[in-house]
């Protein structure tokens, strides 16, 4: 991944506003350090994860024993396999922001509210055009 400017920063207690332009150099800035550090964590816990799966090795005797470690297993691969598929989008957003495209909804070309980005900073339409692909989701299902 290629690095923003070193010039750009983001001051101290920096919060995007509506009150600036959407998408300046801080604020792609500040997204790009948030996505960075959401990365950062997820792969920390995938590779704990990861640990934990090979130390788990030993079988149980008891049969009810068992049945819980095979099953908090499923359950912790299921969790890093949905690790990685954020770890994708976040990769995903990265581009965007290097390519100048993060922000702006892929289906209207509009800007993503600020706050929709702060919530979920992979999104890549904006609210009213994921409800819309929602709802269409929902109505090939029933048909």
């Amino acid at each position: 991944m290629g690095n923003q400017s070193p010039a750009v920063r983001v001051p101290e207690g920096y919060r995007p506003s509506d009150d600036e332009p959407f998408m300046s150099p801080v604020m792609l800035e500040y997204f790009r350090l948030k996505l960075l550090a959401w990365r950062t964590n997820l792969l920390a816990d995938s590779s704990e994860t990861l640990q934990h799966l090979q130390e788990g090795g030993s079988m149980e005797p008891d049969l009810a024993d068992r049945a819980t470690t095979e099953t908090d297993r499923s359950l912790e691969l299921r969790t890093r396999d949905r690790g990685r598929k954020l770890i994708s989008k976040i990769d995903a957003a990265l581009m965007r922001v290097e390519d100048g495209s993060y922000g702006y909804c892929e289906d209207t070309g509009e800007p993503i509210s600020i706050r929709r980005l702060e919530a979920r900073p992979i999104a890549t339409l904006s609210l009213e055009a994921q409800e819309r692909h929602e709802r269409l989701e929902r109505t090939q299902r029933e048909e």
